[in-house]
Order: C-alpha cells, then structure tokens, then sequence
C-alpha cells in the first residue's frame, strides 16, 4: 500500500479546497445560526460535478472510488465548513450504495443522474426511538396491498434533510421480528416518495449542525408501489450493511476536516494574540497541546487511508473503518476543545468560530455509531473477547 496520494487524487483536494473556500466561515455560522440550508453551496458542488464523484459513469457520475470521496469531503469539512457542508451532501455521496448494486434498472436510471446533477435529495429512513442501533427491532412495517404493492406505518427519528428531501431510502420490516428465524431477516428496503399527506415531519431541536435539519417521521399510510423497492424483499438489512464501512470512513473524514481547521485557527490565534509581551503561542502551555493535536490528527489520517485503500481494493476492511471513526473523531474533537481553549474567554464567542467547530466535531464521536459501540465491535470481533451486550 501506497500512502502517497495519486497526482489526480491531489488534484481533487486543490480543486475542492478552492472551491469550498469560496464560502467562508462568515457564510457558514449565519447559514447555522438562522437554520437555513445551504443550498448556493450544494449547488456550486454539485454544477462541478462533485456529488456524483462515487456514482458510476452511466448514471453520469465519476466512477471513483470511497478514497477519492474521502478526501472531498476532508476537504470540505476542513475549509470550515465543518459537518454542516459535509452532512449536506455526503448521503448522496455513498447512501445510494445499495440502490446502485441491489436496485432496478429502472429505480437506477429515474433516481442516479437527478442525484448527480444536485435535482434529487434523498434522505435515509433507518433509525427508530425504541430500537436505536438494535436495527433488527425496528417496528415501521410495510404490509401488502390487495395490488401487490406496499402500505408503510411507523416512526423514524433522527432523519437528516428530510425537510429538503423529495425521495426516502426507507427501512421497514415486511416480517414481524417474532415470526422470522433469524432476527436480521424480514427487513425491506424502498427508496420512495417522500409524501408529505403521508409524513409527518418534525424538526429536533439540537446542539450544532444546526444548518442541516435532524428530524423525526411520523408514517401514516404511505403507499410504495412495487417497483419502489430495493433488491428482494426481506433482505434490506443485507443492502443497508454495504453503507456501513463508507460511511464510517466519511464521517471519519469530516471529523479530521473539523479539527484541522479548527487547528489552523488557534494556531493563528497563537500567533497573532499577544499578552504580557509576547504571543501566547510562545507559551508551552499552549504550544504543546496543539502540537500534540497535529500529531493525533496525522496519526488518524494514516488509519482513515488505509481504511478507504482497503475498501476501494474490495478487501475486508470493518477493522479499520471502524478504528478510523474511533480515532478520526477523538482527534478532530480533541484539536476543537483545544482551539476553543487556546482562545480563552473569545473561544465560547461565535464570532472566532471555534465554538461552532468544537460543537460539530462532538457529533462525530455520537453519530453515525458512538464511541463505545466501536470498541465493543473491536472487543469481540477483533480481540475475540465474550459479547458485552
């Protein structure tokens, strides 16, 4: 394995990295402090072709690889934008994953090209309040019609964009969990209308990120058609694992993106502020710190990489997706509480910035699986300890 980055790969930092700080921190703390989706910003990525960097060239995307989004999304999040330019785009980045290997043709043709031109929002029904990560004990279910077509009933929480989305990649069971022999059987997966006299979408309130909507989903007699739906029947949870590993890689990512930029940020401070004399950067007691954040960071690049290579190659790689978001997201936020540390009593002001980075790079060690669910996932697949759960 190679570390070192391709000369296209390079060019797709450059490209990315001018192309995000186009929009500035200022653009991004009003677009969180009014709630406002940034939709110039999705726009502008999505005319350059980026969204569709993963889909493949017959659906009129690039065909690249989770390595390749990797670094987009690195880069995106690192220009400032932090999880509020990520989370705007990263699910149409890799969430279609199971509709381009298990979906129809034409599921494929009618959804893929409107996702890469930035014309189709998508957002990803899976999560429930009674089953949490416990997938298999979700209730929403969709029953047979006298058609031969669907009718969806349940609850879904924690579903982001749904407020902009046209379209839901939506997990339901279609066998209840006590008549199936194998509880990760009798899942299906639709992506659907997104009908709003059907859903009930309400909004949560929440600590950051705040630009790009968290919300609940009340289902109320929605009707699938057929042909909505994903692969087999009663094999969604099979599809919704091949998400799994990229998406820990990508918000792995976004999570060092954060911290470098909040990085960047007290390293200036450290220059610029000056007190009793001389720069506070001068002060060991600042200096230190923040040198030791660069090397968390550089460290949890290597295992991110790594991760991503293995993946592109088709090798197995949960191990490593699993240690990068570990690792990538104690770094990301260990560099944010030290920028906001750095700059003192002007660290909690939102005009330095650092207070909005501290509080998205909280999320990445919560979501998309928290801290401690990885290390049970190491303590007994990887070190073969007995199941502590």
């Amino acid at each position: 394995m190679d570390f070192e980055l391709t000369d296209d790969q390079k060019s797709i930092q450059r490209a990315v990295a001018d192309l995000a700080a186009t929009f500035d921190d200022e653009y991004w703390s009003e677009r969180d402090e009014k709630h406002e989706f940034p939709w110039d910003f999705y726009k502008a990525f999505a005319d350059a072709g980026w969204i569709g960097i993963t889909t493949p060239e017959e659906f009129g995307g690039s065909g690249l690889g989770i390595l390749e989004a990797s670094l987009l999304l690195e880069e995106v999040a690192a220009s400032g934008a932090g999880m509020n330019g990520a989370s705007s785009m990263h699910l149409s980045i890799f969430g279609m994953h199971p509709v381009i290997k298990h979906g129809s043709d034409a599921l494929r043709q009618s959804t893929l090209p409107r996702i890469v031109d930035g014309s189709l929002h998508v957002c990803f029904g899976v999560t429930e309040p009674n089953a949490g990560l416990d997938t298999t004990r979700i209730t929403t279910f969709a029953k047979r019609n006298g058609s031969g077509d669907y009718v969806v009933n349940g609850r879904k929480v924690w579903i982001s964009k749904a407020l902009e989305s046209e379209k839901v990649l939506l997990l339901t069971r279609t066998t209840k969990l006590e008549d199936v022999d194998k509880k990760t059987d009798g899942m299906t997966l639709f992506l659907t209308d997104l009908d709003r006299d059907k859903v009930d979408i309400r909004p949560i309130p929440k600590m950051g990120r705040k630009a790009v909507d968290s919300n609940e989903l009340f289902i109320d007699g929605l009707e699938v058609p057929e042909e909505h739906r994903v692969g087999e029947e009663g094999k969604g949870f099979k599809y919704i694992l091949d998400g799994l590993n990229p998406e820990r890689i990508l918000v792995a990512v976004e999570a060092l993106g954060i911290g470098r930029a909040a990085l960047r940020r007290a390293v200036n401070y450290g220059k610029e502020r000056v007190v009793f004399g001389r720069p506070i950067g001068a002060n060991q007691g600042l200096q230190f710190p923040l040198a030791d954040a660069l090397a968390r960071l550089d460290a949890a690049t290597l295992m991110v990489r790594k991760a991503a290579w293995l993946y592109d190659q088709g090798l197995p790689c949960a191990r490593e997706a699993n240690m990068a978001k570990y690792l990538c997201a104690d770094a990301g936020f260990q560099a944010a509480d030290r920028a906001v540390q750095v700059h003192g009593g002007m660290g909690y002001a939102s005009e330095y910035h650092v207070e909005r980075y501290f509080r998205e790079a909280r999320l990445t060690r919560i979501a998309p699986i928290s801290q401690e669910m990885i290390l049970n996932y190491l303590g007994e697949h990887v070190l073969g300890l007995p199941r502590s759960y």
